[in-house]
């Protein structure tokens, strides 16, 4: 095969990055050289490459600043409603890159840095990832800040400045290890400390009902510092701001009265105080009822409420009246998203606001607040969803339980009115459940409190109107929507995937990137010749190149002709990387039992991190490696078989391993995964999905057509039916030879020879215990893998599924996604009009 051409040399010919104009390299080289001075003049002689890294990250955040000042200025002069995006995880990954295709400056960068003896990519590599999210929620949250500013919406994301994102992830013997994430080690170049709006943040205390109104006493302060982040729009010169807060102990913390003379303890336990913004805790679809969590939880609310209210009164069209009470308009100008339960104490902190501090009326307040609040669910899992002990609310937020306590009254009164003598939907709906220990279910509460419900798949919002609010929905079914969702096309296809964004612009130009749904120009190519063979090319340089990190960082060699088969995500029970494991097992086993026999090889990669708690994601980690160890030194089997953890996943991983991809595993048990956004990733980038009809697959499938992906297994009907009967793993066991042999292999300790009882654990909970029905779907399964080989053993009619795939993911833009948000729920038109940038005079 022809030596393709380095990434720096293709790279330059590509025309999206932006035109390096001369003198836009030459200012950029300029700016680099007096960046990369200043910081060698403080501290040393000699450069090295994160002084570089630092370096071109400040030259271009030097581009970003006069557009950010003048988007936030033009927001002041036009007061538009604002979008306020709550959320507590924001997963960002790296910016540099980013940053450099929204302004359109990525080319100019490129040559100015090789002009100096650099290599761009490199430097990339130095640039941590912003880890501040567990997975899909988090990276959601990202992907619509992209959007929001693509789209020039005047919003904001406001979240929490962990000090420890997600932990990094060692394999040690086969074992996940964790390691704490110190992101913030080497700085942040892309965030500004705003000390000027520091805020207060009060906790525990007493409540007094008082003459003139009611009074929270006693209380303990947390001072909320915040870190601003700007989020640029592609190419539109809209810069829009993501607000992080950090927890600062006062200067009087523990000083007061009581702690006379223990100063220096006193000083040291300021760390309490701060250990709010700390770490994130790393649970995906799971809640773990811990009181420090609460903390961040109220910490993030109260900052934010604070702050939007600060600039509602402050803005050019807010407030006129001398004493700032006049909140009609208030949802007229503010719109508040909820991104699952986690922020869902805004409601009583709003209603708090209204009421205790702004002397509003309690039925008034309670309509504005319903205006102004939207609620996204998540997931539908029970042990993900939030119930807080009400004792733990009457310690540390005591006027927040009273608040919930009269708005769950006037809440099952209403039901009482509409539902007379039907005592069980009272219990069924109250936001306080009764039992040996009192709790407030959070969801119910943000259903109550918000005036848009929304799932984030087609199949998911049925699941939640039908089954999850069922009662809520029979009360007000105008409430409940759906919204897709969807992925930034910047950031996963013409970031991560330059090649393939290239070969789209040759055909159908660039409009594409910022109106996906023109990905359907290119339906006509699928049988176009010289289209099929730039496709399967691209792909095919992406697995080279794939191949080469691999090698190169993991000193694992693979076969580059092989099929890459790509099952990255959360390790969860509900994701079943067991049924993969079951295959690679099934295709192990007959490789060994009939060698001569022509098999498509593969190269089966598993990543993403298990909770640190979650003891069956950790051993599911442990099979995965150990099926590997069998598998990868077995010499019948050779290059057919190989079985690859991918360790430490997280986004600058995601955007090596996914535009690689042949197949993409989505094998969720149906009606479990909410949506994925992984699954339209790798649409986008060229991969073929294997996956059950759960989550966005569903609307995947309806768009390319069922016969373009491998869909398999039960239906959420079929899955319903079996709760109804009762699943039976046993039968399958018995039934299938395949199934029966593969389970004996793995608890007799084939995999583990050294500890063969190492497994008892996952293979008890396949046999008596498994909510997710595994063996239910592994014949399903099997035979359609089977289909993956046939296919895939045809290169020209893959890649021609491929390019239909490709044609068909329009829908699966965020741009798309937040349209929708925008005007079904916060009643606002996305707009293109370019904000003029900085060098040109303002009118």
């Amino acid at each position: 095969m022809a030596v393709p051409l380095t990434d720096s040399e293709k790279r330059k010919q590509i025309s999206v990055r932006g035109i390096a104009g001369l003198g836009d390299v030459a200012e950029v080289r300029k700016s680099f050289n007096r960046h990369l001075h200043f910081t060698l003049v403080k501290d040393r002689n000699v450069a090295t490459p994160r002084d570089y890294f630092f370096a071109l990250a400040h030259t271009v955040r030097d581009h970003l600043v006069g557009r950010w000042i003048r988007t936030q200025q033009y927001y002041y002069e036009k007061d538009p409603k604002r979008i306020y995006y709550l959320s507590l995880e924001f997963y960002m990954g790296r910016t540099l890159q980013n940053t450099m295709v929204n302004l359109g400056l990525q080319n100019a960068c490129d040559e100015a840095i090789y002009q100096l003896g650099l290599d761009l990519e490199e430097l990339e590599e130095i640039e941590e990832d912003a880890g501040l999210g567990n997975g899909g929620l988090g990276r959601l949250a990202a992907c619509f800040l992209d959007s929001m500013a693509t789209l020039g919406l005047a919003a904001y994301g406001y979240g929490i400045r962990y000090e420890f994102g997600i932990f990094n992830q060692k394999i040690i013997n086969g074992w996940q290890v964790e390691e704490a994430d110190d992101w913030l080690r080497y700085g942040n170049p892309w965030e500004k400390a705003r000390p000027e709006y520091m805020l207060p943040v009060h906790f525990y205390g007493r409540v007094e009902h008082t003459a003139d109104g009611v009074k929270w006493l006693d209380t303990q302060v947390v001072l909320a510092m915040p870190y601003d982040t700007p989020v640029p729009g592609y190419k539109n010169n809209t810069v829009n701001t993501m607000r992080l807060w950090s927890a600062k102990a006062p200067n009087d913390f523990n000083l007061q009265e009581f702690n006379v003379g223990d100063y220096i303890q006193a000083v040291l336990d300021r760390n309490l105080a701060e250990n709010i913004s700390r770490v994130l805790y790393p649970n995906d679809n799971f809640f773990e009822g811990k009181e420090l969590r609460l903390k961040q939880e109220y910490f993030v609310v109260a900052a934010t409420l604070q702050d939007i209210i600060r600039r509602f009164k402050s803005s050019k069209f807010g407030c006129r009246d001398p004493v700032r009470t006049c909140f009609e308009t208030f949802p007229d100008k503010v719109a508040i998203q909820l991104n699952d339960t986690h922020p869902a104490l805004s409601i009583p902190e709003l209603m708090r606001i209204l009421v205790d501090v702004e002397k509003v009326d309690w039925d008034k307040a309670w309509e504005i607040t319903r205006k102004t609040c939207a609620y996204t669910n998540h997931t539908v899992l029970p042990e993900a969803l939030e119930r807080w002990p009400v004792s733990m609310f009457e310690k540390l937020l005591p006027r927040h339980l009273e608040i919930i306590y009269a708005v769950n009254q006037k809440h099952l009164d209403n039901v009482a009115a509409m539902f007379p003598g039907d005592v069980d939907r009272l219990r069924r709906m109250s936001v306080i459940e009764e039992g040996d220990c009192k709790r407030i279910n959070m969801a119910q509460l943000c259903v109550i409190g918000s005036h848009a419900v929304n799932g984030v798949a087609r199949i998911h919002s049925e699941i939640v109107k039908h089954s999850v609010f069922k009662d809520f929905y029979e009360l007000e079914p105008e409430k409940f929507q759906n919204k897709t969702n969807g992925i930034t096309p910047r950031r996963w296809l013409l970031l991560c995937n330059p090649g393939l964004a290239e070969i789209i612009v040759e055909k159908i130009g660039e409009d594409f990137l910022t109106d996906l749904s023109q990905l359907k120009k290119l339906l006509p190519l699928i049988n176009d010749e010289a289209f099929i063979r730039d496709v399967a090319k691209v792909k095919q340089e992406n697995k080279l190149k794939f191949s080469a990190f691999l090698e190169q960082e993991y000193k694992v060699k693979i076969n580059p002709s092989s099929m890459f088969d790509v099952h990255v995500k959360r390790i969860h029970e509900y994701k079943r990387q067991l049924l993969n494991c079951l295959h690679i097992i099934t295709l192990y086993n007959r490789i060994r039992k009939d060698p001569g026999k022509s098999f498509v090889p593969r190269t089966v990669m598993i990543g993403g991190k298990a909770a640190p708690g979650y003891h069956m994601a950790k051993m599911i980690i442990k099979l995965v490696t150990s099926i590997g160890n069998v598998v990868n030194q077995d010499p019948v089997v050779g290059d057919r078989l190989k079985v690859i953890f991918l360790e430490n996943y997280r986004v600058s991983f995601a955007e090596k391993v996914i535009p690689s991809a042949d197949l993409s595993q989505q094998i969720s048990t149906a009606g479990t995964e909410a949506s994925g956004t992984g699954n339209m990733k790798f649409m986008v980038n060229g991969a073929l999905t294997i996956g059950t009809m759960d989550g966005a697959n569903v609307e995947m499938a309806e768009e390319a057509g069922e016969e373009n992906l491998f869909i398999f297994g039960m239906r959420v009907e079929d899955v319903e039916a079996m709760d109804k009967k009762g699943y039976n793993a046993k039968e399958y066991y018995e039934r299938i030879p395949e199934l029966k042999q593969v389970i004996d292999q793995i608890s007799g300790g084939f995999f583990s020879p050294k500890d063969p009882d190492c497994f008892k654990d996952i293979v008890n909970m396949l046999m008596h215990h498994d909510r997710f029905k595994v063996f239910a779907d592994y014949e399903a399964y099997i035979q359609c893998q089977a289909k993956v080989d046939q296919l895939y053993r045809n290169p020209k009619e893959w890649t021609k599924k491929v390019i239909k795939n490709i044609a068909c993911s329009g829908k699966f833009s965020s741009d798309r996604t937040i349209t929708e948000y925008a005007r079904e729920i916060w009643g606002v038109e996305p707009s293109d009009v370019k904000i003029p940038p900085p060098n040109v005079p303002r009118e």
